[in-house]
């Protein structure tokens, strides 16, 4: 009952059939003798019972046997005639076989082995156009056709990957395809090398265009399809080494014209260089700009066609990219429109689909040329013909010497990759311009190192600094950023221009201060033009005119905006100096605070130095003056009133230069004016302090008596006349009315107490009328001098008030 019963397992077959017991006769006597001979006779009455079984059922059936051995004879008749039969079939199928299919079945594998053949033409004119692939990329490479000789390889590597793969003869084309194309890939940079050579090196004449563009734009795509996206390193490299060459160039050549440079003897052109005058060295730094400016501008026009041809492929890819957006929607729509169709159809075709059909139809009739066996000609399927020659065709157009070059195809290269690039290459030409300034300023430096830019004038630094002012601007409009180098060595230059400028003329007033011997000078003409100039708020130096400036005599005062100002030499000379501080302003801005701070500087110093030499009395020692006059105080006033009055002019000409960040510097004017006015009244008080000490000296001493008017009070109306003519032609009528009242008040304090002293009141008694008569005196002689008849001296204060 095992599944794996078997007989001729040797295991089962003893275990069924103990074969043991007899197989070793003699073995063990004669037990086993006669166990074995029983089975023998058990087996022998098993066979007998099988034999009577068999006969038994052979009775059964008898008349069933007996009846096929006589139907047997029959049965070979009809084989005999159904043999017949189909040998007759068969001769009637050939002779139709060989009248109606054969001829028509000989053309449908012709038709077969036609096509096939027609694919095996086709394969071999593939190969042979594949075959003449580098002899044509050599000859794209002779006309710098790279883009072509690429797309070739490119093509030609597709079709052997696809169309002609397995191909024995072209086994090793693969590799050498790609050896060419790293060919190329040096070919490429070596050219584009040569090109920013040529191109950068060319004559630097007034010339922006581009050079060989077509060239440049065909060398752009290839490196841009072989992702060499660091080729603008290269033109970077090739701008620093020409710019370096443009310098050196220019030196030689002016070097050259000057014949007073022996080159023999001076070798180093740097030392050549510092040889030469400022006109001469301005004229090579003029030069040197004006090549630079040239130079820049073909760097833009270049850098411009290379990013142009970045953005174009940019364009490329987002126009293919929305082609395929587009595609993808529209094929979507289709599917749906499919579906609803179909479902249409379904209720209009009776359960069946009219797609479907249509279907069955296309396949029953493709379906039957394929069913016949094909013929040995064939050599691929019929389904592939169609692929092979659109193949063909594509490759065959790509391998003509004239390709079409395509942007962006296959170049695979992302948007964000050509985004880069062209920040780079914008970033190339923003490090041009600080190539041109740094180079600049190498030159400057190697000026500068004995001095030279220091020693220059006013006018020669002013000219240096336009130049380079117009210079920077002209590289920031070009390139659309500022480079800072130059104009920071145009500021540090313009720093020490600015100290050296502000000593010398703080030197020349410190000077001029102490010779100053405080008289009123005569007004030069000149002076009087240089102050007319500013009468209208505008800061210019009129320019010198010596014939007119002849003809016309000094004036005894300043004449500013219709006031008379009497004035000292120093002040006219530091009214210049200070439009001098102005112009400089204007010509150089950059320097506006520093000149700011250093004009404050110089107010301050001369208010505080003219203070130590008048009211200080300074001038005595310095200069050798006897004594310090009221002349000279009332002198030194009107100086003062005349530089406060171009205080706020100054203050209006900076605060229109300054940054609305810098508006706090303008306190420094603020400052000085009130040290400038604090300075005027402690003059006009020095004034009155020396006439209040006469009156103390005079009426200390003044007796109420006969004669009328008494001694004291004639003494009195002396100096007060000698007072008023010492400052009338010097100070405005208003100033000096204000003085004598400051006057009057003091000389009515010191009456007043004295008559109190004297025991005088206003009693109307003899001393009463004694006191009236020189009061009265007094009064006619004051109100007599020149602008005080107006004066109110309200002399009724002298006396005390009764309680």
């Amino acid at each position: 009952m095992k599944p794996d019963f078997a007989l001729e397992d040797s295991l089962t077959f003893n275990a069924v059939l103990p074969w043991s017991h007899f197989s070793t006769a003699g073995g063990k006597g004669n037990r086993d003798a006669a166990s074995s001979k029983l089975l023998q006779e058990k087996l022998s009455h098993y066979l007998d019972i099988v034999e009577v079984n068999i006969a038994h059922q052979i009775s059964l059936r008898s008349e069933a046997f007996f009846h096929a051995m006589t139907s047997q004879h029959e049965l070979q008749d009809y084989l005999r005639k159904t043999s017949q039969a189909v040998k007759l079939l068969r001769e009637k199928i050939s002779k139709i076989d060989k009248v109606m299919c054969e001829g028509s079945l000989r053309v449908l594998r012709l038709s077969l082995t036609r096509n096939n053949c027609i694919k095996v033409y086709n394969k071999l004119k593939l190969m042979a156009t594949v075959h003449q692939t580098q002899p044509t990329v050599q000859l794209l490479l002779s006309t710098s056709e790279y883009v072509g000789a690429l797309d070739l390889i490119a093509t030609t590597q597709e079709v052997l990957q696809q169309e002609l793969q397995g191909i024995h003869s072209f086994r090793h084309l693969g590799s050498q395809l790609c050896e060419l194309e790293k060919l190329i890939d040096k070919m490429m940079i070596a050219e584009f090398s040569t090109y920013a050579r040529n191109d950068l090196n060319r004559p630097l004449e007034d010339d922006c265009q581009i050079l060989e563009e077509e060239r440049l734009v065909s060398l752009v795509f290839g490196l841009l399809k072989q992702r060499k996206l660091n080729f603008y390193e290269i033109y970077g490299d090739e701008m620093i080494n020409t710019a370096k060459n443009i310098i050196k160039q220019c030196v030689v050549n002016t070097v050259s014209q000057i014949e007073e440079i022996d080159t023999e003897v001076v070798v180093k052109l740097a030392d050549q260089m510092r040889m030469m005058n400022f006109p001469q060295w301005f004229d090579l730094l003029k030069n040197i700009f004006s090549k630079f400016t040239i130079f820049l501008k073909r760097v833009k026009a270049t850098l411009n066609t290379i990013r142009s041809v970045v953005f174009l492929v940019l364009d490329k890819n987002q126009k293919t990219r929305e082609s395929r957006d587009l595609e993808d929607t529209l094929q979507k729509n289709s599917a749906k429109e499919s579906v609803v169709d179909s479902e249409v159809a379904y209720l209009t075709h009776e359960g069946m689909f009219i797609s479907d059909a249509f279907g069955e139809a296309d396949s029953q009739r493709n379906a039957s040329p394929s069913s016949e066996p094909c013929s040995s000609d064939s050599v691929s399927e019929p389904e592939g013909t169609t692929d092979s020659s659109s193949s063909k065709e594509h490759t065959s157009s790509s391998a003509t010497p004239g390709v079409e070059m395509m942007i962006g195809e296959d170049m695979k290269l992302t948007d964000l990759e050509l985004v880069r690039l062209a920040n780079n290459i914008q970033e190339l030409l923003y490090n041009a311009s600080d190539i041109c300034h740094d180079r600049s300023v190498k030159f400057l430096m190697a000026r500068a190192k004995d001095g030279f830019l220091e020693k220059l004038n006013s006018s020669e630094f002013v000219t240096l600094s336009r130049l380079m002012e117009g210079f920077i601007l002209d590289t920031e409009q070009i390139c659309g950023r500022k480079s800072m180098s130059l104009r920071g060595a145009l500021q540090s230059q313009a720093n020490r221009f600015v100290n050296r400028f502000h000593e010398e003329r703080k030197t020349k007033l410190s000077l001029l201060l102490d010779n100053e011997r405080w008289k009123q000078a005569e007004v030069p003409a000149e002076f009087q033009d240089l102050v007319d100039s500013v009468s209208d708020g505008r800061i210019s130096l009129p320019e010198k005119k010596p014939t007119a400036t002849e003809e016309r005599k000094p004036a005894e005062f300043l004449i500013v905006e219709g006031q008379k100002y009497a004035t000292v030499g120093t002040v006219l000379l530091l009214i210049r100096i200070i439009l001098e501080y102005c112009q400089c302003v204007d010509n150089i801005p950059s320097i506006t605070t520093d000149m700011l701070t250093r004009l404050s500087d110089l107010l301050k110093y001369f208010n505080s130095r003219s203070c130590q030499l008048v009211l200080g009395a300074g001038a005595l020692q310095v200069v050798g003056l006897k004594t310090i006059t009221t002349k000279n105080l009332a002198l030194s006033s009107r100086c003062l009133q005349l530089i406060v009055h171009y205080i706020p002019i100054i203050r209006a000409h900076f605060e229109a230069r300054l940054q609305p960040k810098q508006f706090s510097m303008l306190r420094h004017f603020d400052h000085i004016t009130k040290d400038y006015h604090d300075h005027i009244a402690e003059i006009s008080a020095k004034l009155v302090a020396i006439m209040d000490s006469l009156f103390d000296k005079l009426l200390s001493k003044y007796e109420v008596k006969a004669p009328v008017p008494s001694a004291c009070f004639r003494n009195i109306c002396k100096q007060m006349a000698k007072m008023h003519e010492a400052i009338y032609d010097l100070l405005p009528e208003e100033q000096t009315q204000m003085l004598f009242l400051r006057i009057n008040a003091s000389y009515k304090l010191h009456l007043k107490r004295q008559l109190a002293h004297l025991n005088v009141v206003n009693d109307g008694g003899p001393l009463n009328g004694l006191v009236t008569s020189d009061v009265a005196f007094y009064t006619g002689n004051l109100q007599a001098l020149k602008g005080l008849n107006n004066l109110d001296l309200n002399m009724a204060e002298i006396w005390e008030q009764k309680r």
